[in-house]
């Protein structure tokens, strides 16, 4: 008679420890990644048919702080961005973390001064984002002026052939969206809207067909098969992540670059997103 072997915990709670050192190393590879660039093609209305496409590059949720997002880590990604060749940088807020797991707080001088690097044709434009209102906002926007980076709160500005309206924050209940739909109100230009959070899209009018936005981080952690526990959007995953065209127009939500609240990402990665308008 074969005797059976007895159960053992040692087996059990090494495989265990085996499974969670391979899911801290995913972890912190997926956190530390070169940003992966997604490109998608937006056909416009308003944009000569035969002309170039217009180039944007969209990066948010940036969280300078330690240990994963150093201002040396962002010059890398400046760089990156500057080889894409952009004629506008979009940055859909949210510059700063000031997370109680941080390692490091650094100050705006710090967080701005890497972005004043940023090459484009048409220039830089940012919005602020819930975490940058509850740093310091002021001491952000000293800095983004100083280094010719235009900050939009319900405020819109010509660059190029767009009209680019930027809402101030609507998580923290600061988004304008009328006041700043009313800023676009003659000026000259394609419209679009860059906006921290995705959640004032549906309200955007059809004549509005492109709107930008950050802040969900594709849920920083996801689950491996899609989709996330938490997106920090009133509309859950519908819009978390990446393109969503809808009732004629489009809006793209950048996974960001840095993290909130713990300082890492799982199953998802750090996301550039190169956007080409194209005349119709």
């Amino acid at each position: 008679m074969n005797k059976r072997r007895p159960f053992r915990w040692r087996n059990v709670a090494i495989g265990l420890a085996l499974v969670f050192a391979l899911g801290c190393g995913k972890a912190w590879a997926d956190t530390m990644a070169t940003p992966q660039v997604e490109r998608t093609s937006v056909t416009i209305r308003g944009l000569p048919a035969n002309a170039p496409p217009l180039r944007i590059a969209l990066i948010s949720d940036i969280h300078v702080a330690g240990p994963d997002m150093p201002p040396e880590r962002l010059e890398e990604i400046v760089a990156q961005v500057n080889a894409l060749e952009p004629d506008i940088v979009a940055i859909a807020g949210d510059l700063v973390s000031e997370k109680r797991t941080a390692t490091h707080i650094y100050t705006p001088q710090q967080i701005v001064a890497p972005l004043g690097k940023l090459r484009s044709r048409f220039g830089t434009f940012v919005v602020p984002g819930n975490h940058d209102h509850w740093f310091d906002m002021p001491g952000l926007a000293r800095e983004l002026g100083a280094n010719g980076i235009t900050l939009l709160a319900n405020e819109a500005v010509v660059a190029g052939p767009l009209a680019i309206g930027g809402l101030d924050d609507a998580y923290t209940r600061r988004a304008d969206l009328r006041g700043t739909l009313a800023a676009m109100e003659g000026l000259e230009g394609v419209r679009i809207i860059l906006s921290h959070s995705p959640d004032p899209f549906p309200r955007v009018p059809r004549g509005v067909p492109l709107m930008l936005a950050g802040h969900t981080h594709c849920g920083q952690v996801a689950y491996p098969w899609g989709g996330a526990p938490a997106t920090m959007s009133d509309y859950g995953n519908r819009y978390a992540c990446g393109r969503v065209d809808e009732n004629g127009k489009t809006l793209v939500v950048g996974a960001g670059l840095g993290t909130s609240l713990l300082p890492l990402r799982l199953f998802t990665r750090p996301t550039i997103w190169l956007i080409e308008l194209r005349g119709k």
